[in-house]
C-alpha cells in the first residue's frame, strides 16, 4: 500500500479545495461562484486537457506499439460505460446512470498523475503518448454516457408525455458530438496534434501553467455542489459505495488483461490498467453539468472522488503493478 501516495495526493491544494467547497455548504456560507465564471472554468479544463494530449501525441509519433495501446485505451473508452451503465441502472435512474457511464469510461487525471509518479520512484519507463489515451479516452466515454441517456431516458418534463424527437443513431451521435464540451476536447485535441510545437510553446502559460488553479476553482465549485446534493447518494445506500470499488477492479481487470495481450511494457500498462480503473472528476463533471443537468452531481461525484479515488491511490496502483509483474 502506498502510504505516501495517499497522503501527497490527499493534501494537494486541489482536492483541499473540494473540500472547502463541502465545509462552505455543510456551514451555511454564502461562499458563491458566478455561474458564467464556472461555465467557462468548466470549458477551459476540456481545451487544455485535449490540447496537452494532442502535443503529447504528436511527440510519440504512431509507432506500433503507440497505435495498439490507444487502441486499447479507445476500446476501453467504449466497453466500460457499456457495462457501468448496466450494472448502475439496477439502482439509479437512466440519467444518473448514463453519467456514471461516462465518469468511469472516462478518467482521472490526477490518478494518472499519481501512478506516474509512482513509476518514476520506481525507475520504471512509460511513453508519454500515454498522456494522449488519457485525453483520448474523453470524449467516447461522454459520448456513449450521452448516447446512453438519449436512449434510455424518459421525456423530460414538463413534455413527460410527449413522443421522443424521431432520428436513427445518426441524429443521436451527431447531436452527442456537436455538444459543445465533446467538441471542445476532441477539437482541441486535433489542434494540439496539428499545431507547431514552437507555437504551442507561446500559448503553454494558458493551457499548462494556470492549469492546477482553474482546477482548483473549478473543484471548489463542485464541492459546494457535490455537498448540496448528497442526500441523493446517501438515499442510494451503500450500494453506491459498494460500485465504487466494484468498478475500478472490474475496470482495472480489463486493463491488466490488455496490457498482457498487447504485451505493453509495465510501464505502460499501469498507466493503461489506471486509466481503465478510474473516474473521471475534471473533464466528465465539466461536460455533464452543460449536458446533463437532470445528473446529479451528489452521486456521480462523491463515487468517483470519494470512493474510487482513494481506493486507486491507497490499494489499486501498487497492486495493479505487482499483477503486470508477476
Amino acid at each position: 500500500m502506498d502510504l505516501h501516495a495517499l497522503l501527497v495526493n490527499l493534501t494537494s491544494p486541489s482536492l483541499l479545495y473540494f473540500l472547502l467547497g463541502v465545509l462552505a455548504t455543510v456551514v451555511k456560507s454564502d461562499l458563491e461562484l458566478p455561474a458564467p465564471t464556472i461555465k467557462f472554468i468548466s470549458l477551459y479544463l476540456l481545451f487544455s486537457i485535449g490540447f496537452k494530449g494532442g502535443q503529447e501525441l504528436a511527440h510519440s509519433g504512431f509507432t506500433t506499439e503507440v497505435m495498439a495501446a490507444l487502441g486499447a485505451a479507445l476500446g476501453l473508452a467504449v466497453v466500460v460505460p457499456l457495462y457501468t451503465y448496466f450494472l448502475t441502472r439496477r439502482v439509479l435512474d437512466a440519467y444518473n446512470a448514463g453519467a456514471l457511464a461516462a465518469a468511469y469510461g472516462s478518467v482521472s487525471a490526477v490518478t494518472f498523475i499519481t501512478a506516474s509518479s509512482f513509476l518514476d520512484d520506481h525507475r520504471v519507463a512509460y511513453g508519454g503518448h500515454m498522456v494522449a489515451a488519457m485525453a483520448l479516452m474523453e470524449a467516447p466515454a461522454i459520448i456513449i454516457g450521452l448516447l446512453l441517456i438519449r436512449r434510455f431516458a424518459p421525456p423530460a418534463a414538463p413534455d413527460a408525455d410527449a413522443p421522443r424527437p424521431a432520428g436513427g443513431l445518426g441524429t443521436v451521435a451527431h447531436e452527442a458530438f456537436t455538444n459543445g464540451s465533446v467538441l471542445m476536447i476532441v477539437g482541441s485535441l486535433v489542434i494540439g496534434l496539428l499545431a507547431d510545437s514552437k507555437a504551442a510553446e507561446g500559448i503553454k502559460p494558458f493551457t499548462s501553467d494556470i492549469f492546477k488553479g482553474f482546477l482548483a476553482v473549478f473543484l471548489l465549485e463542485m464541492g459546494m455542489v457535490a455537498a448540496r446534493r448528497f442526500g441523493a447518494f446517501r438515499r442510494a445506500g451503500w450500494a453506491l459505495v459498494a460500485l465504487g470499488l466494484v468498478l475500478p477492479i472490474v475496470g482495472a481487470t480489463l486493463g491488466i488483461s490488455l496490457s498482457h495481450l498487447l504485451h505493453l511494457t509495465p510501464g505502460d500498462g499501469l498507466l493503461l490498467t489506471v486509466l481503465a480503473a478510474s473516474a473521471s472528476y475534471i473533464a466528465v463533471p465539466a461536460a455533464l453539468r452543460l449536458a446533463v443537468p437532470q445528473a446529479d452531481p451528489g452521486i456521480y461525484l462523491p463515487m468517483a472522488l470519494a470512493v474510487t479515488f482513494p481506493f486507486n491511490i491507497a490499494v489499486g496502483i501498487p497492486v495493479y503493478f505487482h499483477l503486470l509483474t508477476t
